[in-house]
């Protein structure tokens, strides 16, 4: 006999949404779980708890998650809020905002690197700190401002 599995609200199953080899994503991925990525995404990914980016993935956006772990490509900012981990065979090309970092010999990092912990905090899924205002009181995206501004 077969049963049904029920899943509800409280259950602690992990989810893990998976964008295979061979697949491109044209649009923004969200998800308040896990995301891995083998193919091609054009557009924002955030996640709630973690992001892998294989060998073969690339995201051609921004990317946003509490723990990220690159092998890929990324051309767009990283925000990881706890932990960022960049592999030898990864290439990022943007801004990078991180609790911690752990970058392997022979990785490719082309833009500004900041290390500042609980970079999401008061926010939610992935969402940067609102924008901040500069001494003329235009805001400043934390992610997009030039060097020197934050």
């Amino acid at each position: 006999m077969v049963r049904k599995r029920s899943r509800t609200s409280d259950d602690p199953t992990p989810v893990i949404s998976i964008i295979g080899p061979g697949m491109e994503v044209v649009g923004d991925c969200r998800t308040d779980g896990s995301i891995r990525i083998e193919g091609r995404v054009h557009g924002e990914v955030h996640a709630g708890k973690a992001v892998v980016v294989g060998r073969d993935g690339t995201i051609e956006g921004d990317l946003r998650a509490e723990d990220v772990v690159i092998a890929g490509e990324v051309d767009g900012s990283v925000v990881a809020a706890s932990r960022l981990e960049v592999h030898e065979t990864a290439r990022i090309h943007g801004r990078v905002i991180a609790g911690s970092l752990k970058l392997a010999e022979g990785a490719v990092l082309n833009g500004e690197v900041s290390m500042e912990p609980h970079a999401l905090d008061g926010t939610e899924h992935g969402r940067v700190a609102p924008a901040s205002p500069t001494e003329d009181g235009a805001e400043v995206d934390p992610v997009r401002a030039p060097v020197g501004i934050s």
